[in-house]
């Protein structure tokens, strides 16, 4: 009983004893692991309330280093203002207000947030907590765990810089570095950051998350794989509730047959409908088909895709040097819908429709391109020159085998003109016309029904002896090399020759006749922008010798070999010096420049 008595009078009067003692100054040493007091760094002490006793199993006076120490040993209670701390075993340190703690330690600040781990120590006038070994940190909204972590109670937020892992309701996270605000509820993360949603994962170098909103911002390369696609970005922010995608700087959203991007893209994963602009390019991985433009829509649930905005261009990479290129205002592709593959892919262009195609060029006000069964359908005033040959319809069709045009088809009012080298105009009308291809070359064309036809005779292609006019009801051209060679007239001929001294202008003109060779659109036309190739044109820079400082000598002397080869000559001393091209390169074949994604 007696024994008991002393360890009771011990436990209550120890921490009276400590408290007397605070106003002594701070020893000079510092115990081995523990910050050191603010006093030891020169700069004027921080004074918090004092840490609070609330209980332990055991007290024991020390001393460590000159400082004098208090051991709580057993079911450890601590308090200081809203802050509550527990472990199994502490020192305290009551001259620097200080506690280290041991085993189960766990902090608690006002109910909402609580850290535990294998280690700690806490510093009163500071209101600083350093965690280590197993730390688990919890609040309403999440759970952060991580070897160390360190905790400023005043600001309320926690900083760890080894791997850490979190956790909410809906999500996790890991990184290498990261930073919490318990206040803001936002986290910022470093290195290896990789965040796994219910329906998608994220991975970066940076990233701010806000466990409020369940918005992260990220800035540098990030990727988001998600089940509908892949969307990559070099800046912006993802909606991990709503899963809405705000993507900066390079973006693109990859699907198993479209890859779609632009300079900002924003994504809806739940209505699988997204917004690009700046650059914006559309890729079809089946058929090597390329859309750009400077703005764009996509509705991957209805299988359409609408680019505008700068003349979009179409480019359907074809046989070597055989590739389609088509410009309009506006371009609308459609596709197959998710899980279905009835549908027919088809792309439509309105208005102010441009192609160009090798030695084929062509305008309309709208056009419809059949990718299934390569069929390019052009409506409302369509023209297609091809070599020196104009073809005019009111409707037509280009249709292509293996990427080469195959046949054309020329639909009411039919109109074929070439011009020969002494550029007289062979010209050819009917109802409807037929061509055929060869290697892309015009071969022969079938005129059906009212087919008219002016044919010029000439002498070694030097000076023109006549003229043909014939009028059947079916007619056959045949061309050599593109040029027109030879007409056969299948069904009630009515042909005549005129010889150039009767020629009157009237003779030389059918009805609808038109010559719109202005209107053919060059490749640069077409290409516009969207696939800019041209090469950069270098400035012609002129090698300049420096002056010789060298005396020259009174007396005439030989000129010696060895300055000679020190001195170049001018290249403007004589014009063979500066050949053209050195002023402005040759232009390159064109090579087909890399998608924008």
């Amino acid at each position: 009983m007696a024994c008991f008595r002393v360890y009771f009078l011990l436990f209550f009067l120890l921490p009276l004893l400590g408290w007397a003692q605070r106003p002594a100054p701070p020893a000079a040493g510092a115990r081995p692991g523990g910050p050191a007091s603010a006093s030891s760094r020169g700069a004027s002490p921080l004074k918090g309330s004092p840490i609070k006793l609330l209980g332990a199993g055991a007290l024991v006076g020390d001393e460590i280093n000159g400082t004098k120490v208090r051991k709580l040993i057993g079911n450890v209670s601590l308090q200081q203002d809203d802050v509550f701390l527990y472990c199994d075993s502490a020192y305290q340190y009551l001259e620097r207000n200080q506690v280290e703690a041991f085993s189960n330690v766990r902090v608690v600040q006002s109910d909402t947030m609580t850290i535990t781990g294998d280690h700690g120590f806490y510093d009163g006038d500071r209101r600083t907590a350093r965690m280590s070994g197993s730390v688990v940190m919890r609040d309403p909204r999440m759970t952060l765990t991580t070897p160390t972590l360190d905790y400023d109670l005043n600001r309320k937020t926690a900083s760890y810089t080894e791997t850490g892992h979190l956790t909410d309701p809906q999500n996790t996270l890991d990184s290498q570095q990261g930073f919490y605000d318990t206040v803001s509820k936002v986290f910022v993360f470093k290195r290896d950051v990789h965040l796994v949603t219910p329906d998608s994962e994220l991975n970066n170098d940076t990233l701010r998350y806000n466990t409020i909103s369940k918005i992260a911002y990220f800035n540098g390369p990030t990727r988001i794989k998600g089940k509908s696609g892949n969307l990559y970005a070099e800046g912006g922010n993802y909606n991990t509730r709503t899963r809405v995608s705000d993507f900066k700087r390079n973006a693109k959203i990859d699907t198993p047959n479209y890859r779609l991007g632009g300079d900002r893209l924003v994504y809806d994963e739940v209505k699988q409908y997204g917004m690009a602009n700046g650059h914006v390019s559309l890729i079809s991985k089946k058929d090597n088909l390329t859309l750009r433009g400077d703005a764009g829509k996509y509705w991957r649930a209805l299988g359409r895709t609408k680019l505008y905005g700068g003349r979009p261009v179409v480019r359907n990479i074809g046989n070597q040097k055989d590739t389609l290129y088509m410009a309009a205002d506006t371009l609308i592709s459609i596709e197959a819908r998710p899980g279905q593959t009835t549908t027919r892919t088809v792309l439509y262009a309105f208005p102010k429709v441009q192609i160009f195609r090798g030695n084929l060029q062509g305008i309309c006000d709208s056009l419809t391109y059949d990718r299934q069964d390569s069929i390019i359908y052009l409506n409302r005033d369509p023209v297609l020159w091809q070599a020196k040959n104009q073809l005019t319809a009111d409707s037509m069709q280009i249709r292509s085998k293996r990427g080469k045009v195959d046949e054309m088809r020329l639909y009411a009012n039919a109109f074929a003109v070439s011009q020969d080298t002494l550029l007289n105009f062979n010209q050819t009308k009917g109802r409807n016309m037929m061509a055929y291809f060869r290697d892309n070359k015009m071969r022969r064309v079938d005129v059906l029904g009212n087919a008219e036809s002016i044919f010029y005779a000439l002498d070694g292609d030097t000076a023109t002896t006549g003229m043909n006019r014939v009028l059947s009801a079916n007619m056959r051209l045949l061309f050599l090399e593109s040029k027109m060679n030879k007409i056969s007239v299948l069904a009630n001929p009515e042909a005549k020759f005129i010889p150039p001294s009767e020629l009157k202008p009237d003779d030389e003109r059918l009805k609808g006749f038109a010559w719109r060779a202005a209107e053919r659109p060059t490749r640069r036309q077409v290409l516009g922008k969207q696939f800019d190739d041209r090469p950069k044109r270098r400035k012609a820079t002129r090698k300049q010798t420096k002056p010789s400082t060298k005396r020259r000598p009174k007396t005439p002397a030989a000129p010696s070999k060895t300055p000679a080869k020190l001195i170049k000559p001018l290249s403007v001393s004589t014009p063979k010096a500066v050949p053209a091209a050195a002023v402005r390169p040759a232009p390159k074949p064109f090579t087909p420049a890399a998608p924008r994604h």
